[in-house]
């Protein structure tokens, strides 16, 4: 191998190096992770306000992974915020269903029953505590 050619690999190498490094300390990932855990990686304040969540609809908190309902006044149920048919994240909460934007399977937002295919499993649901007006994980 010739001297320019070497120096070629190695100089693009520590490029590719630098930039790794770069993103490993960049701020949020491509899941919209905040980077609001605690020193043992449990998430710290509340996910929502009681308010923000409307009654027979839900908020997607996709940078939490979870998505949050409110099927009659004051019972709220919390689900995992990615489908169970290919993966992707729900989208939105609308007509009592959470919907997801790959596929358009739908969920219930009573107990993360599916509703319409192609999924087939229901979401999981995500252990919450509601204290006051604020939500959190459980």
């Amino acid at each position: 191998m010739s001297g320019v050619a070497r120096r070629t690999v190695v100089a693009a190498g520590g490029a590719g190096l630098a930039a790794a490094a770069l993103a490993a300390c960049g701020g949020p990932d491509a899941e919209g992770d905040t980077g609001t855990g605690g020193a043992d990686g449990a998430p710290e304040g509340p996910l929502a306000k009681t308010g923000e969540i409307p009654v027979g609809g839900g908020k997607v908190l996709a940078g939490k992974g979870v998505v949050i309902t409110q099927p009659k006044a004051g019972e709220y149920k919390a689900f995992s915020s990615k489908c169970t048919h290919a993966g992707c994240a729900v989208s939105e909460v609308k007509d009592g269903v959470i919907v997801c934007p790959c596929h358009q399977s739908k969920f219930d937002i009573s107990d993360g029953s599916v509703k319409s295919g192609p999924a087939t499993s229901p979401l999981p649901p995500e252990p919450i505590e509601v204290k006051g007006e604020e939500i959190s994980f459980g």
